[in-house]
């Protein structure tokens, strides 16, 4: 009797220690689950409380007289007369106007507080209807970068102010007046970079961006799901594939700057084709995604029942109607998503394009492929490396730009899964 007590004992202390382990582990869990979310949480609102501001736009409307004589102009429609016409002077009058207690002395400091693009706003304006020669006409322009920093952040220690106090007294009246306004930032998402970050947009990443990834899909999905078709279905098993096998699982770890020196060697130095164009990126982030595409794909056909075939077989279909009519559409969910999850990989890298020129400053919106054109990862990286503050406000906004394009993306991926997924 006493060793069948013993014997119990020995259980009930074995079933404590056990339980106070699982509780152990499942707390050492929690704590990383809560490390985790806690790093996410500090991250995005690091991002979003840095580039919130710049969705927001600082602009100047105000009644410009459009007068010849103080433009030394004549005839709009002459253009040399344009090009050596003075467009900044009737900004300047606009808005000592608007001022109180400014005057012609002022003319250097109120000049300031205007965009160093407005006039050729103005410009534009006058030669699309030449008929605005000696017309008043209210016209809203970007204000100054400066003038916007203030409007945003003049109570943030960690932008520096660059007007004076004067210009600052200056910026509160118009402010008061309803002069100096503002509003949603349209042309952060309706124009390409600017060495004024009032005037930076990221149109031209963004279409950079959607044609690279159109090279990208167009040429790693059909490659990556016929090699892992053929891999699978219809490849012997020998020592050559047993072999490619290897080296694909290798090259899904290749740090990406190789791929980026393979591009540059092969693409560019090889077959001489340009620098900074989305064909040339998408065929370097083709070769980066492949080995994802292929695995993924492998997996999926890997987990589509004997049965299947062996039924199809049993009716009489070949091994090409086996594999196109039966396992392919079943593989089909895994596929996609492993093809979007590498396909928001792909949009998220940087490195490899670094080496190809894809890091040029651009300011049109590439109109083809062939292109010069930039990506949002890249914008994001020469914004960063900025010293100006605004700009860095702007690569916060473009990062939470490519963060909701790379959760839609992962979202689609469990989307098709959840909607093509066949259980059998």
């Amino acid at each position: 009797m006493t060793d069948q007590n013993s014997q119990a004992e020995l259980v009930r202390q074995s079933l404590k220690r056990r339980y106070r382990k699982e509780r152990r582990f499942r707390a050492y869990g929690i704590a990383a689950i809560a490390v985790a979310l806690a790093a996410l949480v500090i991250l995005f609102t690091d991002i979003i409380g840095k580039g919130h501001t710049a969705f927001i736009k600082t602009t100047i409307t105000m009644d410009v007289a459009i007068d010849g004589e103080m433009m030394y102009l004549d005839d709009p429609t002459d253009e040399r007369q344009m090009k050596m016409a003075d467009f900044v002077e009737p900004l300047i009058q606009a808005l000592i106007r608007e001022i109180p207690g400014a005057d012609q002395n002022d003319k250097a400091a109120v000049r300031d507080l205007i965009n160093p693009y407005a006039s050729n706003q103005l410009r534009d304006a006058l030669k699309e209807n030449p008929d605005l020669l000696g017309t008043t006409q209210t016209m809203t322009f970007l204000s100054h970068t400066n003038v916007d920093v203030y409007v945003k952040h003049a109570n943030d220690p960690n932008y520096s102010i660059k007007l004076t106090e004067e210009e600052r007294a200056w910026v509160d009246t118009l402010v008061e007046k309803g002069v100096v306004e503002t509003s949603f930032n349209d042309v952060f998402f309706s124009r390409g970079d600017s060495r004024d970050p009032s005037r930076a947009g990221i149109l031209g990443a963004i279409v950079g961006s959607l044609l690279t990834m159109v090279v990208t899909l167009a040429l790693s999905f059909p490659i990556g799901v016929a090699a892992a078709i053929y891999l699978e279905e219809f490849a012997p098993q020998n020592r050559l594939t047993d072999f490619i096998e290897v080296n694909i699982n290798n090259l899904a770890a290749v740090p990406s700057i190789i791929f980026g020196l393979l591009g540059l060697a092969v693409f560019i130095n090889l077959f001489g084709m340009p620098r900074s164009v989305p064909v040339v990126g998408g065929l370097v982030l083709t070769l980066m995604t492949l080995p994802t595409i292929i695995i993924s794909s492998r997996a999926a056909i890997k987990s589509v029942p004997p049965s299947i075939r062996e039924a199809a077989e049993g009716i009489g279909a070949s091994k090409m109607q086996v594999v196109l009519h039966h396992v392919l559409p079943l593989a089909m969910p895994g596929m996609l998503t492993g093809s979007i999850i590498g396909m928001a990989q792909a949009l998220g890298e940087t490195a490899p394009l670094l080496l190809i020129g894809m890091v040029a400053f651009i300011v049109d919106v590439p109109g083809g492929f062939f292109d010069s054109a930039t990506v949002l990862p890249v914008q994001v990286f020469l914004w960063a490396g900025s010293p100006e503050l605004a700009f860095i406000e702007r690569a916060s906004a473009a990062i939470m730009v490519l963060l909701t394009f790379l959760i839609s993306m992962n979202a689609l991926a469990i989307v098709l899964r959840k909607r093509l997924e066949r259980r059998w």
